[in-house]
């Protein structure tokens, strides 16, 4: 079978990773302190904003005053950005709706805009003090190869700002990653039993940088899949979304990275509630319990782990379209770039 041309993109993501891995961070970033700013927000949107997630988690953890704030939420609250601001802003076009009237309107007023793009010739490009390009390269439908790469960059910015140095042997082992990815009878029966589910939904729960890849896979989930998913913070899904349990909801629960082997227990106990409730969970990392679906991952926080979290979500994406006898990625109302407000 052929590959379409969204399987293309997710085929080329080792390569597009080693692409970014092997250029310089630009000149200027050397020069950017945290500590010259009174404040730092990270915006963006869509998947390129859920890649900034970690980001706003390790520089909140050193103590520095961040907001991650999309886009169409600082257009609506503009007073958010102040003359002492470090703007990092994301767009793989470079030209979304939002970020060029944010750069066009409140963003003109800050001290410093470090813009993550694929287009350096895009206004975000131009716009920018510092440009971290994302090398991904041309992308057809879904975004795949430019989620990761941003992901990339948005660890090598942190390093650099945090003074905690570059992350070429993460990049490298996220391609690694990739390359031995392997579609699982797990996944394939996890799509399966969507497809015959009663009022079929799906779920995907994380914490930490977990959160990120619930957040990107839910929305890949429905553009590619064309299927009603979510994404959750952990325990949030108890209140409130609980009640869509039971027969039907296909649920991805993510073990939370920091804990080497273990599944965090709050969220293994959400797994456990979730199978007594008839669900079908896929259990993704830690360790396989009763009931559920369980599919490894690579120990440990990094971009590897997050690399191979994000194919496996690509997979049930393509997987479920499949089965729906639907081209996986192809838009039906949507577009690559959305500059609509």
């Amino acid at each position: 079978m052929a590959l379409t041309p969204y399987e293309s993109d997710i085929a080329e993501q080792p390569a597009a990773l080693r692409r970014f891995g092997s250029a310089p961070l630009p000149a200027g970033l050397e020069k950017v302190s945290l500590t010259d700013h009174g404040r730092v927000v990270i915006t963006a949107m869509g998947s390129s904003h859920y890649a900034g997630l970690p980001t706003w988690r390790r520089l909140v953890a050193e103590g520095h005053p961040v907001w991650w704030v999309s886009a169409t939420e600082l257009l609506d609250t503009p007073e958010l950005l102040t003359p002492d601001t470090l703007l990092i802003a994301t767009s793989q076009s470079g030209r979304s709706g939002e970020m060029v009237a944010l750069l066009e309107g409140p963003a003109r007023t800050v001290r410093t805009v470090i813009g993550i793009t694929d287009s350096e010739d895009s206004p975000l490009g131009q716009a920018a003090d510092v440009l971290i390009l994302l090398r991904s390269g041309p992308e057809a439908t879904v975004s795949s190869k430019s989620y990761l790469n941003t992901v990339a960059a948005h660890q090598s910015l942190t390093g650099a700002l945090l003074g905690t140095g570059a992350s070429d042997t993460d990049v490298e082992a996220a391609a690694r990653a990739l390359e031995s990815f392997e579609a699982s009878d797990e996944l394939r029966a996890a799509a399966e039993s969507f497809t015959r589910g009663p009022e079929p939904r799906l779920a995907l729960i994380g914490k930490r940088d977990d959160i990120a890849t619930s957040l990107m896979g839910a929305l890949v989930l429905k553009e590619a899949s064309k299927i009603p998913a979510e994404g959750y913070i952990g325990g949030e899904f108890r209140h409130g979304p609980m009640e869509t349990a039971g027969p039907g909801l296909t649920a991805v629960v993510f073990a939370a990275p920091e804990v080497a082997t273990q599944a965090d227990p709050s969220l293994a106990a959400l797994a456990d509630e979730l199978i007594r409730s008839g669900s079908d969970v896929l259990l993704v990392g830690g360790e396989p319990r009763a009931g559920a679906r369980h599919i490894p991952l690579p120990h440990g926080p990094g971009l590897a782990r997050t690399a191979a979290a994000t194919r496996l979500v690509q997979q049930l994406s393509i997987d479920i379209a499949r089965a729906r006898g639907i081209t996986p990625g192809a838009f039906r109302f949507g577009q690559k770039i959305t500059t609509a407000l």
